[in-house]
């Protein structure tokens, strides 16, 4: 496969091969048990942490990801050996989703509490509230919202909104992650780490770009963006930094406890 390094190879192979199997049907329910759930769900298991890395979205998310890799990893695979390749990428995919998973389960806390307090007092404001923090693109939830404030005591109108405020969070707390951004994301860390001065050629920058600049400026976008994330934004941004924050901290391990870093 061109200059593809073998382990590089053999993950674009596995990557590739699982989203056939998904998309044929091959998989069954076993693809929802791989992809990662937060730690309520009752579809969470502890191996997804590392499954989920292999699951994709779709043929988009997929060649994303796996063009990352194939430009960045052989450069790593040939300093380090297919054998620290490997650890590095499933650390940092492990790493990024259990940073994902803290933080999304901290979202889920606060969002389970403001249901409870919404089923102990079911109004009109509360209901609007819960649908502008939590399902910000929904339409119509106005119309019941000021149903229900001008006429509390509708015991029909109350039970139907409990439901709908049962229904967002659950599906909220069922909903997966899947996809190997995490990993990569500790790539480019690597990458920018190790060739700092590297010129990048990119399709949406007009100029070349040094990978030191490229992966910092990279790395501030995903903190902004998850820390202002946008109504309606799915991507994982903690996920990608959590790649990399523990990317940096393997290559110094690596660094202070080897004799011979490279």
């Amino acid at each position: 496969m061109l200059n593809v390094t073998p382990m590089v190879r053999n993950l674009l192979l596995i990557n590739v091969a699982l989203l056939l199997l998904e998309a044929t049907g091959a998989l069954g329910n076993v693809a929802r048990l791989l992809a990662l759930h937060p730690w309520t769900s009752a579809l969470f298991l502890p191996t997804q942490h590392l499954t989920y890395m292999f699951m994709h979205a779709g043929l988009g998310h997929l060649f994303g990801n796996m063009f990352g890799l194939f430009s960045f990893g052989p450069m790593l695979e040939m300093r380090w050996g297919p054998q620290r390749f490997l650890a590095f990428w499933l650390i940092c995919g492990v790493g990024a989703g259990l940073l994902y998973s803290g933080i999304r389960q901290y979202e889920l806390t606060k969002m389970r509490a403001d249901r409870n307090a919404f089923v102990e007092h079911p109004t009109g404001v509360a209901y609007s509230d819960y649908f502008r923090d939590y399902f910000p693109n929904a339409r119509g939830y106005e119309m019941v919202a000021s149903a229900l404030q001008k006429d509390p005591g509708n015991t029909q109108l109350v039970q139907g909104a409990v439901r709908t405020v049962d229904d967002i969070y659950d599906g909220a707390n069922n909903a997966p992650m899947v996809g190997a951004s995490g990993a990569l994301f500790g790539i480019l860390l690597a990458f920018a780490y190790l060739f700092p001065n590297t010129e990048l050629m990119l399709l949406f920058f007009p100029v070349p770009i040094k990978a030191k600049y490229f992966v910092a400026l990279y790395g501030l976008y995903e903190l902004y963006a998850g820390v202002q994330r946008a109504p309606g934004d799915t991507v994982a941004h903690f996920a990608h930094l959590g790649g990399m924050l523990f990317g940096f901290l393997l290559l110094k391990y690596w660094e202070r406890n080897s004799s011979r870093f490279y």
